[in-house]
């Protein structure tokens, strides 16, 4: 499990470019964009620098994190994935390549794909000094329409952008993406019903074409889940004093919602069952909801079975239950 908190070179890169940059106006164009977002709009409102930097101050963080936790689950259930390529589809300021070179340190080649400028050139400002990212390759263009062009990779990315898309546009995107993935296709979105769907529809679609479940789901089969009930995570972060002040948030954490699904070509060689909620301690019993290749159902671990009371008492939401 990498860390969830943004990679030091990173964070120091991000800190250069705020300095001078006022908190209060950062968080007057975070809460546009943010507004836009939640009403089903893309990055098309983040136009200027001081956009892109209100916009990576205030979400960079959450979505790292999220990006992380996903990736982790992958590296857990294939172990032996060393990818040498990666595609981040709707990059944005880079994020999940980041947090792609955290995960797997075997990663050479990025190649990201945006089609806002404006991020794209603080994506490439922030990698300059890196010592994994700097030669990483950008490339301008809309993801539902220029994706094609891009070169196969080992490993794609694709980080909430899904959900700015129509119906009709996530497929073609889903089938695309899937078709460059030469190993793995992990994708994130917000952890929200809505965005429970979209992955939803997607892993139906690509299962059909072939695909296999690494994570989070043990199984291939539809989702046990039923509504009002749906499968998501959380991941709690750290918050900076900037990231408070433009959040105007008083706590010193975050917790970001997110739902994911990892793909690979090769079905995996093993596969646990998943913790879907906060688990319960009791002085009597462990209970928590697990997802498990029979369905989903509560586990009880009554506390005199010792050594699977010990186990138990690790398992975490949205990690493995072995």
């Amino acid at each position: 499990m990498i860390s969830p908190t943004l990679p030091a070179e990173l964070k120091a890169a991000l800190d250069a470019r705020l300095q001078g940059f006022s908190r209060t106006d950062a968080a007057q164009r975070s809460q546009k964009i943010s507004t836009t977002y939640r009403a089903g709009g893309g990055s098309g409102t983040i136009k200027s620098e001081a956009d892109a930097l209100a916009y990576a101050l205030a979400r960079m963080p959450a979505t790292y994190a999220a990006v992380a936790a996903s990736l982790s689950a992958l590296t857990e259930i294939a172990p032996d994935f060393a990818p040498e390529t990666l595609l981040d589809v709707g990059a944005g300021p880079g994020t999940a390549s980041w947090a792609a070179a955290e995960a797997f340190s075997s990663l050479q080649d990025f190649t990201l794909l945006d089609a806002n400028a404006t991020l794209s050139r603080l994506a490439l400002e922030l990698a300059r000094d890196s010592s994994r990212l700097a030669d990483c390759r950008y490339l301008p263009g809309d993801a539902a329409t220029n994706l094609a062009e891009a070169s196969q990779a080992d490993l794609v990315v694709a980080s909430y952008i899904i959900g700015e898309l129509t119906e009709s546009d996530q497929r073609k995107l889903a089938e695309t993406m899937w078709a460059k993935a030469r190993h793995a296709l992990v994708v994130i979105e917000p952890g929200t019903p809505a965005g429970y769907a979209r992955i939803l529809a997607l892993r139906q679609q690509l299962i059909a074409l072939g695909a296999s479940v690494a994570a989070p789901c043990p199984h291939e089969k539809p989702c046990p889940l039923t509504a009002p009930d749906w499968c998501h995570f959380n991941q709690r972060l750290p918050r900076s004093q900037a990231h408070r002040q433009i959040k105007g948030a008083e706590v010193p954490f975050e917790d970001e919602r997110f739902i994911y699904v990892a793909l690979t070509r090769t079905p995996p060689a093993t596969r646990a069952a998943r913790v879907l909620a906060p688990p319960d301690v009791g002085k009597a019993e462990i209970t928590a909801k697990l997802c498990t290749e029979d369905g989903a159902g509560l586990a009880k671990v009554p506390r005199r079975d010792k050594a699977a009371y010990a186990d138990a008492r690790r398992w975490r939401w949205g990690a493995t239950a072995n």
